[in-house]
């Protein structure tokens, strides 16, 4: 990637995003709390991503237009049509996640 100019690489990136979303609209069953408890990032800290690149660059961009954008809907539609409550067992899993994540930053 060093190789390319920075428009190129943009682009790619750009378009690898533009691809995560498609992936994470296409397996809407993929629960956002699953996401946290394997790779500590979920649809809304994309949809948060998006609103800091958009301040880096002084560029207004709300929250809840940014989550329309990676959800795809509104994200209330979303929560109502895609989002069952947490299991105990997610839950647990999440807490222990984040547990593990305190006692390696100390």
């Amino acid at each position: 990637m060093e190789q390319l100019d920075k428009q190129t690489r943009t682009e790619l990136e750009a378009a690898a995003f533009r691809r995560l979303l498609k992936h994470l609209d296409d397996n809407k069953d993929v629960q956002n709390i699953d996401l946290m408890i394997l790779a500590d990032f979920c649809r809304n800290c994309l949809s948060k991503w998006l609103v800091t690149a958009a301040e880096e660059r002084h560029i207004e961009l709300d929250l809840e237009s940014a989550r329309e954008h990676v959800y795809g809907m509104p994200y209330s539609e979303w929560k109502t049509h895609h989002q069952p409550p947490a299991t105990d067992e997610q839950l647990k899993a999440l807490e222990a996640r984040q547990k593990a994540k305190e006692n390696a930053s100390s």
